[in-house]
């Protein structure tokens, strides 16, 4: 089974959501459930559905079966997507999600409309903050349903709790990195935020959860992990480079990075390495959300200019052969799944969208 064989239960993926959503409207209280229609609207909305297609791969690697049986597992990594974009979309005031308004501002838009009392921005973002926890028990109901061993079950459950937390860890640093002057964040920082954040929820754990449901101990995912974590920091490398605006092919990928202020390892770098006025062209655009387009090609120049570009681009290279060696190597993982393997893989730091 091969990368565009699992796409194709996406729409099966999408189904089980939709039925989640409906079910719950039915169980809600009356005047709760136009809330709930607000996240079902927003979770199949779009996007990709990669964690969940992992979900699945991780079944069918650990197996070699159809990985029907964890399709509720994938539609709960769904589930706890929105939840995380759903609140990154207020921490990063974010407007535009998904070639849509993101849930605070669709939620003050309508307050205003509605002619409400009070701040209506408060309004969006308490009640965004409060849409993104729905979500939790969303994605526990849907492991808890998935059926596998109770055993299994509990092991996939903890998987769980370990990305939870290390994802609310890695938001925790990023927020920290992005209010420390840049000369002040490290390389080290930069990877530990990718490394607790992205490759765990949008690696580790999905290809973890699909194995540990289809029965595998825990203790023979370690290569696993290894190989997925290496692919999740430079899949978050990939898409630092187009966040930044570095790639003219990108489609579908806004190119704001520099202007919200993240400290990527592009930013640490040419900090690090820039001149005195390479920084205050830096200066000039990071956090700054009136930066003129001018202003923030001046900056990508910088990043240019220093190696900061071409160093990113090597250390994605590092990872991916650094994963795709101990895949080789594995003896945990069956040959006949390391095809599977290295397709995700390129998808992950390839990819142009």
């Amino acid at each position: 089974m091969d990368l565009s064989e699992l796409t194709r239960y996406v729409p099966r993926v999408e189904k089980t959501l939709r039925a989640a959503y409906r079910g719950e409207r039915r169980a809600a209280p009356p005047a709760v459930r136009s809330y709930v229609d607000v996240n079902s609207e927003f979770t199949l909305r779009g996007g990709k559905r990669f964690r969940a297609i992992l979900v699945l791969a991780g079944y069918h690697i650990a197996t070699n079966r159809d990985p029907s049986p964890v399709l509720g597992a994938a539609a709960a990594l769904e589930h706890f997507q929105s939840w995380m974009l759903i609140h990154d979309d207020i921490i990063d005031h974010s407007d535009e999600r998904r070639g849509g308004p993101t849930v605070h501002r669709a939620l003050a838009e309508t307050h205003r409309q509605e002619r409400r009392e009070g701040s209506s921005e408060d309004y969006g973002v308490g009640i965004g903050i409060t849409l993104g926890d729905l979500e939790e028990p969303f994605t526990v109901a849907a492991l808890l349903g998935t059926p596998a061993t109770p055993s299994a079950r509990l092991e996939a459950l903890r998987e769980y709790v370990r990305m939870t937390r290390l994802t609310a860890y890695g938001q925790l640093l990023d927020i920290r990195n992005g209010v420390l002057d840049p000369g002040r964040v490290s390389e080290a920082d930069v990877l530990a935020v990718h490394r607790l954040k992205s490759a765990i929820y949008t690696v580790v754990s999905p290809l973890k959860i699909g194995a540990l449901l289809a029965g595998t101990p825990p203790l023979r995912l370690g290569d696993l992990e290894a190989i997925g974590t290496d692919l999740g920091i430079a899949f978050q490398l990939r898409d630092d480079v187009l966040g930044a605006g570095f790639d003219a092919e990108a489609l579908g990928k806004t190119p704001n990075d520099l202007p919200e202020g993240k400290r990527t390892l592009l930013v640490v770098r040419a900090w690090a390495a820039g001149s005195a006025s390479d920084r205050d062209r830096l200066r000039r655009v990071l956090g700054n959300p009136q930066a003129t387009p001018e202003d923030v090609e001046r900056a990508r120049e910088v990043i240019r200019a220093t190696g900061s570009l071409d160093y990113s681009e090597r250390r994605i290279e590092a990872l991916t052969a650094r994963a795709l060696k101990r895949l080789d190597r594995s003896r945990a993982v069956r040959a006949t799944a390391k095809p599977l393997v290295r397709e995700i893989a390129d998808r992950l730091v390839r990819r142009r969208t």
